[in-house]
């Protein structure tokens, strides 16, 4: 394991491009139910996904007498069963606080994963996460602002990456880490090596917006 925070100029970062699934398409009340999580190795030189460094878990749900949202279920493929045999959520929480340590959070469209897991840790550990995060959506939008894409899909189609089953956490987290791989080299030839510098990147994007 490399440090997790930089304290020396050239010293390696570790961030983590995540992923969730939940109950719904409303982060406000709708539960999580999954959550994956990749780490990518980035120094002055490259960067790189570190697969041995992971994180996955889904969530043990509370039993409901209601039918399931079968479309739903569907969707991500975590059957009710799965559901109730998931990790009770605070332990679950409190392992994925540990696995994340500092490490800047990384998504697209990540505002609803944060919500999703701001609730959750508000909920069962009265606390939220310390980390900082920031959306690979505005990084994308300014530098490739060539390419006419807004979904995650488009993303990946436009740049080649094949996921291996859309709306499986950990294979979404890792086709996003690499779409974040694909993004990197231009931001390197505009000298944007560093977290900061990434999240100055898509501060100018929301700027614009």
């Amino acid at each position: 394991m490399w440090p997790r925070r930089h304290g020396q100029p050239d010293a390696p970062e570790r961030w983590l491009v995540l992923d969730v699934e939940s109950s719904g398409l409303d982060a406000s009340s709708d539960r999580l139910l999954a959550i994956a999580a990749v780490a990518l190795r980035v120094d002055a030189r490259r960067a790189s996904i570190e697969l041995a460094d992971s994180f996955e878990a889904v969530l043990r749900q509370p039993e409901d007498r209601s039918a399931p949202d079968r479309s739903n279920i569907l969707v991500h493929g975590i059957g009710v069963g799965a559901q109730g045999r998931g990790l009770d959520p605070a332990q679950a929480l409190q392992r994925f606080e540990a696995f994340a340590g500092e490490s800047p959070l990384l998504g697209y469209h990540v505002a609803f994963d944060k919500q999703l897991i701001d609730r959750a840790t508000q909920a069962q550990l009265g606390r939220r996460l310390r980390n900082p995060w920031l959306d690979i959506a505005d990084i994308a939008a300014v530098l490739r602002p060539g390419v006419a894409a807004r979904t995650l899909d488009d993303w990946l189609a436009a740049c080649g990456i094949r996921c291996a089953r859309r709306h499986q956490a950990a294979a979404d987290a890792l086709a996003t880490a690499e779409l974040l791989l694909h993004l990197l080299p231009a931001a390197r030839t505009d000298g944007m090596i560093g977290f900061r510098d990434l999240a100055r990147l898509a501060a100018r994007r929301r700027w614009l917006s």
